[in-house]
């Protein structure tokens, strides 16, 4: 066999998507960003959106996704981009809009931003990656931080009489009246990767559709900011996230409306 044949469409298995750039990766070792950076140009790729879509980004480790994926980005002010992906989308209500956010991002300072777009029924999406830690700036308790998980700012572990409990924003987004499809995936595995993609690709759908918000919470590790290798961070995901954090679609419209259908 010829390097030409193995290079042939139909005898090609995978590629790098076109979308991604060749940009050397700044994320830690483990990180579940890079997954999902790949996931979101694959299924813009697939979708023929390359060059209507526009993307927003935010303050925190995924501040430089610009630097990843070719599409438009803009930037927000910290906890700003469901504000701004709000103007965006209805300004050019063409295009695919979306935004990218890290838990600190989204549900600290972005807390309002987000219920607010959401329960509006804007047509975006929000990429929300989840790991229960500010990752960027040193490791610091964040909103969505698990009771007794340790953290630079509360080294004995999240206590419910001294911090509160851990927010739980993908639960919020299902309850509101404006969401269309709200899911939470992860990408630790293969089968958990197939699964987070698809997800991508109906909310992406929904919004194209007018569907209204929609919201894919993936469930990430952190390496660093945990202070584990990859390998046990994975493990430790599954064992104290998965608990409080259960995969799996929280809310779909479109289901729910078939289910109407059938029992009429």
């Amino acid at each position: 066999m010829t390097k030409e044949d193995i290079i042939k469409p139909e005898n090609l298995v995978y590629q790098k998507p076109a979308l991604l750039n060749d940009h050397p990766m700044h994320y830690c070792p483990g990180c579940s960003h890079g997954v999902a950076h790949k996931l979101i140009a694959e299924v813009i790729e697939e979708m023929g959106m390359a060059e209507k879509t526009i993307a927003i980004s935010p303050v925190g480790c995924a501040v430089f996704a610009y630097n990843y994926l070719d599409v438009d980005w803009q930037e927000a002010a910290h906890g700003r981009a469901p504000a701004v992906a709000t103007a965006v989308k209805r300004l050019w209500p063409d295009r695919l809009v979306f935004t990218y956010q890290g838990d600190g991002d989204l549900a600290c300072i972005g807390t309002a931003e987000t219920i607010h777009a959401l329960n509006r029924k804007e047509n975006i999406a929000i990429i929300f990656i989840n790991n229960a830690i500010y990752g960027m700036t040193g490791g610091q308790m964040a909103p969505t931080t698990l009771l007794g998980m340790k953290t630079s700012t509360c080294p004995y572990g999240r206590t419910v009489e001294l911090h509160g409990y851990p927010l739980n924003m993908t639960q919020i987004a299902a309850s509101l009246s404006g969401t269309a499809y709200v899911t939470r995936q992860a990408v630790h595995t293969p089968a958990a990767i197939n699964h987070t993609k698809k997800a991508i690709r109906k909310a992406f759908d929904y919004t194209m559709q007018g569907k209204g918000s929609c919201l894919v919470e993936i469930v990430s590790a952190c390496s660093a900011g945990w202070k584990m290798s990859p390998q046990s961070a994975n493990t430790w995901m599954k064992e104290h996230m998965f608990p409080f954090y259960s995969l799996g679609d929280l809310k779909d419209v479109e289901h729910q409306e078939k289910e109407k259908q059938t029992q009429s």
